[in-house]
Formats: structure tokens, sequence, C-alpha cells
């Protein structure tokens, strides 16, 4: 890995807004024993734009981040004290995450408690955290979404990274994860991985998605309704343009190679055909992203099975979730992008806010028709970016799909032919396939994927829904669930 040749701002100085200060740094600070109005757990776009919105039309706001940072993994930005570049070369509207940054930080009205991670939240919105529970009236659930991942050989190489993972080190430590990179997979996150890759010096030796990209031609509807989208689309085409980055479709990645750290991979079409051998130091491969939904699910909320094969929840139009007084913005209701992230968070603060206040006002209409567009674009990327089922011909007997526990492909196939196992909570306790640290978020789509035996069925809508289900959340410290059993006495 190493560092980037950056350019210069023109003005010589970063453009990225000095750190919010956190208001609170202990539950006991920011609440002193009261019950916040409305907590939003996750300070990414959508959970910041609710804050604002909420504490803009009257409300006491909690906005609760497990990070030191406001933005979430979007937004993601040098620590304080790098020397840093100017940010906007990394991020696509920076200005609109000025502007927001700008709305949390003076209002008097929010409490930013950083650096407080949420590991569940119990009837009546009591939030608890590893540094105290919170109280609210109502909450909103802006928490993200993780990456999707696929197995291959070689995965497991220093030098392979997933997509955001390359990403978020490029942007939160301004660190190359090499010089020659690999960008691969499905879906429109590769695009702004390749492109801030390029910026910041590394050569960039194709853009590899896995589908074929004319297939957008059958949804013309979508596409014109979001003509910003297309834009950025060519925006992209003349980055890519410009540094000589390679687009290719219909090839994935289904081999890496290396002895110590990775050497080359192996790019084909899904069916293993047109192989290609390319030499790097590091490569990008990204399937997409699935949201963050385990708390929602221990609340009760009703949940959705997208076309993608994600679970997300299911919301109204002015993002209620089924449990009263709970809503959900941004990638927990579907992967959709910033500029859907933003404006659900907008629904979501002024509906809370018409709540309390007993209005029937709620969000203005514009903004429900604007998040309806770009969620209608959304389910064009997701028909148009599946995961080609094809992935696990290239799988090896000894590729590791657990890679926690160390459970080869060779174990879970044995679980599946041999022993009978159907769904992937068998697979799991006959080879402790996701009982690792991760608790299933890395390998859980494989898992779910491999317990079919016909590689061309889908995977079980149980086996997805319970790879996003974990009683807890997050890893608690015994001392915070003594201190929890304390204060239950």
């Amino acid at each position: 890995m190493c560092g980037p040749a950056w350019r210069r701002s023109p003005t010589g100085t970063s453009s990225r807004p000095k750190p919010v200060t956190a208001v609170a740094d202990t539950v006991a600070e920011s609440a002193a024993g009261n019950r916040y109005d409305v907590a939003v757990i996750g300070a990414g776009p959508a959970g910041m734009a609710a804050a604002a919105a909420a504490a803009e039309n009257g409300l006491h706001v909690a906005l609760i981040e497990g990070g030191r940072q406001l933005g979430g993994q979007y937004f993601r930005h040098p620590a304080p004290g790098l020397n840093e570049p100017w940010a906007s070369q990394l991020h696509h509207g920076w200005s609109r995450f000025e502007t927001l940054a700008t709305r949390v930080e003076t209002s008097s009205r929010i409490d930013v408690l950083f650096e407080h991670q949420v590991w569940a939240v119990e009837a009546g919105f009591n939030i608890l955290t590893d540094r105290g529970p919170i109280a609210a009236a109502h909450v909103v659930l802006a928490t993200g979404s993780y990456e999707r991942v696929v197995p291959f050989p070689g995965w497991d190489l220093p030098g392979v990274f997933t997509a955001g993972g390359a990403q978020a080190l490029l942007k939160g430590n301004l660190v190359l994860p090499g010089r020659r990179v690999v960008v691969a997979g499905t879906g429109p996150l590769l695009l702004p991985v390749a492109a801030s890759l390029s910026v910041a010096g590394a050569k960039v030796l194709g853009l590899f998605e896995a589908n074929h990209i004319r297939g957008y031609a059958k949804h013309p509807l979508p596409l014109l309704k979001n003509p910003a989208k297309l834009l950025e689309g060519a925006d992209f085409a003349r980055q890519f343009l410009r540094a000589r980055v390679p687009l290719r479709s219909g090839l994935m990645v289904v081999e890496a190679q290396g002895t110590d750290a990775l050497e080359a991979v192996i790019v084909a079409r899904p069916d293993g055909t047109h192989r290609r051998r390319i030499a790097c130091d590091a490569l990008a491969v990204g399937y997409g992203l699935a949201p963050q939904i385990d708390l929602a699910l221990t609340l009760g909320c009703e949940h959705k099975l997208l076309t993608d094969g994600t679970v997300a929840l299911r919301v109204d139009t002015n993002q209620r979730t089924s449990l009263p007084g709970c809503y959900a913005v941004g990638e927990t209701a579907g992967i959709a992008g910033v500029e859907s992230a933003l404006v659900e968070g907008e629904i979501a603060g002024l509906a809370v806010a018409a709540g309390v206040a007993k209005s029937r006002n709620g969000s203005p209409a514009a903004l429900r028709r604007r998040r309806d567009r770009l969620r209608a674009f959304a389910d064009v990327l997701r028909a148009r970016h599946p995961v080609p089922p094809a992935w696990r011909d290239h799988l090896a007997p000894d590729t590791l799909v657990c890679r926690c526990e160390e459970v080869p492909a060779r174990a879970v196939a044995e679980a599946v032919e041999d022993l009978g196992a159907t769904d992937a909570r068998t697979v799991k306790l006959l080879t402790r396939a996701g009982m690792g640290w991760c608790q299933g978020r890395v390998c859980g789509y494989a898992v779910a994927c491999l317990a079919r035996r016909d590689p061309t069925e889908p995977p079980n809508p149980a086996d997805l829904l319970a790879a996003a289900k974990r009683p807890l959340a997050r890893p608690v410290p015994l001392g915070v669930l003594a201190e929890q059993d304390r204060r239950n006495k």
C-alpha cells in the first residue's frame, strides 16, 4: 500500500469542514436522564438529513454515531491531523455534505454522540449503547449497509479488497491499496471506486462489470426521469476516457493469483470462457450492498425481499416502518444511493416533527415524488446488476467460504450433498460457517447460495433473512452487559 500523489487545491487549503465536536461524550452529559424527542441512529447522509430536519422543526434530537465523524461511509473523510488534500477530489457533491454538516453543527437542538455503538433497541425505544442507554420517543434507523461478498479462489490473498474497503482506505487514510489496481464485480459502486483510485494516482488497469450494460435500454422511463443520473454516468465515462481506464462488461474476476500477496487476477466471462490474466498488485471487487437492518428486525419491523436478493425494511410514504414511532431511511429501506438517502432523511425528519405537533402536513409532496423517482431508478439498477449465479462454478474445493472459521467450499458441499443440509442454518451447524467474528456478515450470502443444491435456484429468502438478523447488532463488552443488568434491577 502506498500514499497517493495528490493534486493540490487551487487555494492550497482543504475544503473539508472542521470536525464537528461531539456535543456530549457520555449519555449522562447529553440527556441528563431526559428523553429525546427522536434518536437518529447513524450519522451518514440520511441520518444527518433526518436529524437536521427534525431539529429545525423544534425537536430535541440525539444523533448517535459509532464512528468519530459525521458523513458515514459515503462522506468518509480523513481524520483530523492528516495532511489531507482537497476533499472534493474524492467525493461527488461534496458541497452537499458541507451544507448538511453546517446544519447539524449549528443546531442547539442536536446532541451528536460519537463513538456510541448501538447493540440493541428495546421496546419503547430504549437504545442500548456501549456507553449507556438513551431514551427517545421516536427512532430513525439510518444504519446504512454493508458489502455483499462473493468468494473466489485467492480472494483471501493480501491485496484483495472489497470495493468499499478500498475506497474507505483511500478516503479515510489517504492510502492507496496498490499502484496497479483492477476494479471488478457488479453495480454502480464500481464507478466512484475506480474514479477515486485513478484521481489518487493509481493505475486502474480495467473496470470489469460482470453484467452487460446494454440492458438499460429496456428501462427508458426511469432513466429519462433522472437526467442527473445520466449526466453523472457521462461524467464518469469522461474521467475514465481521460485516465485511459478500460471499461469491459460481461467479465468477472474468477481467480486471484499470488504466493504471499496478490500478483495477478484472471478475468473471464461468467461461463469461464475468454479467460485473461492481468498482472496487478491490488484488486477492488464488489457485488453490491446489503441493508444493515439487524436492529429493526429485533424490533419486529416488517421486511421485504428485493429483486437482487437483499432484505430491506418495508416503509410507507413518510418512511414509517410497521412499528409505530420507528422510521427507516437510506439504505435500510433498500439500496438507492446518496440522493435518495438525503431526500428520505428530510422526509422522515419532517414526518416525525409533524407527528409530535399532531399536524397532518407531514413531508412535502415534492420530496416524496423525488424519492419515488430515485427509487424507481434504483429498481432498474437492481434488475441490471444481479450477482451472476455462475460464481459458484469457479470455486475450488479449498476456496475459503467463511474466512473467520476457515471453512472451505469442500466442507459446505459435503454438508449439502453428503449430510443432507437443505438450509444455511444446518450448514452453519455442520461446518461453523457464519459463527466467526463477523457473524455471517461476510459469508452469509454465499452460504445461503451454496445451501441450494441447484445452482440455478436463488437463495432461500429465509436464509437471507437469518443472515441479516442477530440478537446483538455489535460486539458487547461483558462489563456493559453487567451494568445493563444492574440498571434493570
